[in-house]
């Protein structure tokens, strides 16, 4: 078994060992890969953070030994980005990066901002912006940064987002790892009975005729909904689903609310 972190911004996962092949979902930037396989310039992987497996191009990856990812894994001091986008920058090099909401910075600093890739030193240029003692106040913080960054497929970033991306990455930030995909997180927490229960910080899941969860949503306030459709956007929402104002018609049928926080 070998061992590596993702030292990319973002990184696509691919279905096949090629760039042509479908991009399932996003590497970002510090997240810790365990390598099963090599196959030319490819790399099969599974991502620590969401067990997700899939082809990474190994010019995305620097290694460690498997030492330095067991301490890595259980890095107390493992700071989450919760800024949109931040610049750091290579200590050794003085070359900088953008990275965004969710980057792994390991073994931070808070004092300096600085923390560690394996064996290069970064400085994080733009303090982390301040998050509250209120973890459901924290996930809608986090989703509403996202406001009208675009829709992409397997997206995890403010250039491209999904839906489950964006629930994740918000959770995370807030402190709870969830899983990848809308049909995972369902299975999370407790059912609400109606919607004039939820808090901010519950997701709501819709499904498609067949009765497959298709998408998932934020709740930020009363009767208002977050999620990533066309691009990131805040809708109404009610017992039926998802009203979009703009067409006047519902865009996704509500399934059920559920909360994972309490």
């Amino acid at each position: 078994m070998k061992y590596a972190i993702s030292i990319n911004s973002v990184t696509p996962l691919r279905t096949e060992c090629s760039d042509k092949s479908e991009m399932l979902t996003q590497i970002l930037f510090g997240e810790l890969l365990q390598i099963f396989k090599i196959k030319g310039n490819w790399a099969f992987v599974k991502n620590i953070n969401d067990k997700y497996e899939g082809w990474i191009d190994n010019k995305n990856l620097q290694y460690i030994t498997e030492k330095t990812f067991k301490k890595l894994k259980t890095d107390y001091k493992t700071f989450i980005l919760p800024n949109l986008l931040s610049t750091i920058k290579n200590i050794n090099t003085n070359q900088t990066q953008l990275i965004s909401s969710g980057a792994l910075l390991h073994k931070f600093n808070k004092k300096n901002l600085s923390f560690s890739v394996g064996t290069k030193k970064y400085l994080l240029e733009n303090p982390p912006i301040k998050l509250t003692k209120d973890i459901r106040n924290n996930v809608s913080i986090v989703a509403k940064s996202f406001i009208n960054c675009p829709y992409l497929w397997g997206g995890k970033n403010p250039f491209g987002i999904d839906c489950s991306g964006l629930s994740q990455i918000a959770f995370s930030v807030a402190g709870r790892n969830i899983p990848r995909d809308a049909n995972k997180q369902v299975e999370l927490g407790t059912a609400l009975t109606f919607v004039n229960e939820a808090q901010p910080g519950d997701l709501a899941f819709f499904d498609n005729n067949e009765g497959q969860i298709v998408h998932v949503g934020i709740i930020v306030s009363d009767s208002k909904i977050i999620h990533a459709s066309g691009k990131v956007r805040i809708d109404n929402i009610d017992h039926e689903g998802i009203f979009n104002k703009e067409t006047q018609r519902y865009s996704h049928k509500l399934r059920v609310i559920k909360n994972i926080l309490d």
